[in-house]
């Protein structure tokens, strides 16, 4: 109850780009889902980091009353409704849901409706399979996903290796997409790699939307001083179309829905083998989990990492890395399973 309220406080103050509360309301969510057990008492939570005033301030109300009247007032407010309606469409931002609510817009009828809104093809999208991708994603259905996509890779070349990361690699039930890494270890082969899945896909019938981005990655550029700069990797944004029969158990349908299929969202990205450990460890989150790691390797051991590589400034080179547990080990660090990254 704790984690969904600081979850809304967070969101609200991102929505009105008000970066320090956010930042501190999604630190403080992290703390609380490593936790292995429930708070009873605020008593139990004095020598935690990462909660301030405010987060426990918050977390007695609750304890007190049994909920948080900030938190029931954000949910009440239209800005924050429509805002949170408006960004749950696949391709809307924060920026756009602002504008088009400051223009008036209250629904996605209104949106589809104004004459003066040229919608890109990922919003298009967005709104055409808004009913299937806003709604969570199971591990089932993100295995028989993986089945699809490792079946087109093997297609391909033997050697091409298909490595779940995202929320479920961390051992979540559900998400809201899922993500890959594709990767061969020939190098300079990966460039090509994503286009090669793409048609394959697009021949199979099952490609409903495909934002593919070529790999802009220069090893000269590096290292980066943009803290949660996007990896330059290949990378593609797909909607892929799974059908229930290939799926254990069914579909994780919304209930009066009697299709036999439904539109799911995935992200693959192709970095060089050499940059795998980086990827892997990037790409598998919890967001705030390497926004942390990365702090800490700047603050603690005056390095600089990301998803391409890591910079000791201290000796001014790049360390290299061909699994995790070598990134952690740079760091001086334990190695943290992925199912125990949250904070």
């Amino acid at each position: 109850m704790f984690v969904d309220a600081f979850e809304v406080l967070a969101e609200n103050y991102e929505f009105s780009e008000v970066e320090g509360p956010c930042l501190a309301f999604r630190r403080a969510a992290s703390v609380l889902k490593s936790l292995p057990g429930a708070v009873q008492d605020l008593r139990t939570t004095q020598d935690l980091p990462c909660l301030g005033d405010h987060t426990k301030a918050v977390m007695e109300e609750i304890l007190g009353c049994g909920r948080s009247f900030q938190v029931e007032k954000i949910l009440s407010d239209e800005r924050y409704r429509t805002l949170k309606l408006f960004t749950s469409v696949f391709g809307v931002g924060p920026k756009t849901a602002e504008k088009w609510y400051r223009g008036g817009l209250r629904s996605f009828s209104d949106v589809l409706a104004e004459p003066g809104i040229h919608l890109n093809r990922m919003q298009q999208s967005g709104f055409l399979h808004h009913g299937d991708i806003s709604r969570a994603v199971s591990k089932a259905e993100a295995r028989a996903v993986g089945t699809i996509i490792d079946e087109v890779i093997h297609g391909i070349s033997p050697d091409v290796t298909l490595t779940l990361t995202g929320g479920f690699r961390r051992g979540k039930e559900f998400g809201h997409d899922v993500d890959f890494m594709v990767t061969t270890a020939e190098l300079g082969r990966e460039e090509s790699l994503l286009p090669e899945v793409i048609d394959r896909l697009k021949k199979q019938g099952v490609l409903l939307f495909c934002d593919y981005q070529a790999s802009t990655f220069d090893l000269s550029k590096l290292p980066s001083r943009r803290f949660e700069a996007m990896d330059h990797f290949a990378k593609c944004f797909l909607i892929l179309r799974l059908e229930g029969s290939r799926v254990d158990g069914g579909l994780h349908s919304a209930e009066g829905d009697s299709r036999t299929w439904r539109a799911v969202r995935v992200d693959l990205v192709s970095p060089p083998m050499d940059r795998y450990a980086f990827t892997l460890l990037g790409w598998s989150g919890s967001r705030q989990f390497e926004r942390d790691l990365r702090r800490f390797a700047r603050l603690e051991r005056r390095m600089l990492l990301d998803n391409h590589a890591l910079f000791d400034k201290t000796k001014k080179e790049f360390l290299t890395a061909t699994t995790e547990k070598d990134i952690f080990d740079h760091l001086g660090l334990e190695y943290i399973e992925p199912w125990q990254r949250n904070a």
